[in-house]
């Protein structure tokens, strides 16, 4: 069976995941996952990630990261555009969505995935991926 949202699946294993304190969530590994993945340990919202090769496409470890209180980091992480409604967001834009909340958008621009800060530095609007927080 064919998947028609496979962000928002990977969205939704780390959610799960982070909920039910576990250390790693796999997830089926594609480009646009790795990047997502790859911003969210850059903004430090995941310990770590490893690619692990299988007979398909690679799997995605994500190591999920806790606070000292046995905490997520991850309070909450939710799907902006999907397939049935794609959401877009201009260079002026990017100012307003920033300021409503207290975690980070992600935003797939014409020169890669990337926060909405580093958006906002370069100039460039783009499609927004989800919200972490």
């Amino acid at each position: 069976m064919s998947m028609t949202d496979p962000i928002a699946d990977m969205l939704t294993r780390i959610r799960n995941g982070s909920k039910a304190k576990k250390t790693a969530v796999d997830i089926p590994a594609s480009r646009m996952k790795r990047e997502l993945a790859r911003v969210l340990l850059d903004e430090k919202f995941i310990r770590d990630m490893v690619e692990l090769p299988d007979r398909k496409q690679g799997i995605l470890r994500l190591y999920l990261k806790y606070s000292r209180d046995d905490e997520p980091i991850i309070k909450g992480i939710q799907r902006v555009s999907r397939p049935g409604l794609r959401k877009y967001y201009g260079v002026d834009e990017i100012r307003r969505i920033g300021r409503s909340q207290v975690g980070v958008t992600i935003l797939s621009t014409s020169q890669g995935i990337m926060t909405n800060m580093k958006a906002r530095e370069k100039r460039v609007g783009g499609e927004a991926i989800c919200i972490v927080w």
